[in-house]
């Protein structure tokens, strides 16, 4: 094939925004009903086309963001999540679109604007299980975007930005047991993290709880966490059964 004969496919790169966050002691996830078509009534990841060939992927994602949801993108910190190209993901033609993920502490309730007919956080175990039903692929990209937020609680010491300036033990398993969707052992929980230098540091003061007096921590200086906390659903993990 010569250079002549070539021609250029017909591509639309959009943008899609997975925002996670706790609420309830529960995961969740932004979710937009679309108002227009297609799939207008469906739930759906806010998102959009880039609106000319002067703007940029990134600035394109915070201002989906701001349109459909009215969230305020300066709290949000967007990382790049994947790229979703299939053939055939998008009625409208060959639409490429680039995922970004945001997973933070008490974001507020979102409001709906331009194509979206409302907005809304929706638990994330309702969303994978296919109980609400989405959009393109978008069950998909936010089964990706749970995957990444569960191998951070692994890797980083994210989970305690999750509770307050001071928290118990208790506390920051919930966190652990919201995100991964499991339920842990209390005692092998309070043995790992103990062993985690740095995660988590006493915070001089107790609080009553059932009780008795409960030991309050606060965030270590430890980002990135040693000995990782590993979860008990992955393949030859044994740390958290019960001794």
């Amino acid at each position: 094939m010569t250079d002549d004969s070539w021609v250029a496919p017909a591509v639309l790169l959009a943008v899609d925004l997975v925002i996670l966050t706790l609420r309830e002691s529960r995961l969740q996830v932004l979710l937009v009903e679309r108002g227009v078509e297609p799939y207008k009534g469906r739930a759906a990841l806010p998102g959009g086309f880039l609106r000319d060939v002067e703007e940029g992927i990134v600035e394109a994602a915070h201002r989906e963001l701001a349109e459909e949801a009215d969230l305020d993108v300066e709290t949000l910190r967007l990382e790049q999540l994947g790229v979703y190209g299939e053939p055939g993901r998008d009625p409208r033609g060959r639409v490429v679109s680039v995922a970004y993920l945001a997973i933070a502490p008490r974001l507020p309730e979102p409001t709906a604007g331009t194509d979206a007919a409302s907005a809304g956080w929706r638990p994330a175990e309702a969303v994978l299980s296919g109980e609400i039903e989405l959009a393109f692929d978008h069950r998909r990209i936010i089964a990706d975007g749970v995957e990444r937020a569960r191998a951070k609680l692994e890797h980083s010491a994210l989970a305690t930005a999750f509770c307050g300036p001071t928290f118990t033990i208790t506390e920051l398993q919930e966190v652990y047991e919201a995100v991964w969707g499991t339920t842990l052992d209390p005692r092998n929980f309070y043995r790992k993290v103990q062993n985690t230098e740095g995660f988590i540091v006493p915070a001089g003061t107790a609080r009553r709880a059932a009780g008795r007096p409960a030991r309050l921590f606060r965030a270590g200086p430890r980002t990135v966490l040693h000995p990782p906390m590993v979860r008990p659903d992955k393949p030859h993990v044994k740390e958290w059964e019960s001794e």
